[in-house]
């Protein structure tokens, strides 16, 4: 097992953005799939973003261009650039492990943006 932290969530205007991190508590080079979801009051948790211990990436439609996720393997850490935020954007951010015998969630950062 693996735990996960998050931070760097907070309140941002409009069209702002944010870094999220993710600090896990060892490294992170055989964690097959690490990820970020959100969910909003009264909502699903949905997928932001995910990245693959090679690299490869893959993003909702509604963060596509705006949202950038990236791994450093050795720090155990994961990131989520968030730019040209929206209201819609508002939700709790959660960081996810997935190595295929085993999945963790970190306790989750808010993000809130005001119009």
């Amino acid at each position: 097992q693996v735990q996960l932290v998050e931070s760097g969530g907070g309140l941002v205007q409009a069209g702002g953005s944010l870094r999220l991190s993710c600090a896990a508590s060892r490294t992170i080079f055989t964690i097959n799939v690490m990820g970020w979801y959100r969910q909003a009051p009264g909502k699903p948790r949905e997928l932001v973003a995910t990245i693959r211990r090679g690299g490869t990436t893959n993003y909702a439609d509604s963060v596509k261009g705006r949202f950038t996720i990236s791994r450093d393997n050795a720090k155990g850490t994961v990131y989520l650039q968030m730019d040209s935020l929206k209201p819609e954007d508002t939700a709790v951010y959660y960081c996810n492990a997935d190595r295929g015998d085993f999945t963790s969630w970190g306790q989750g950062t808010q993000v809130t943006v005001s119009s």
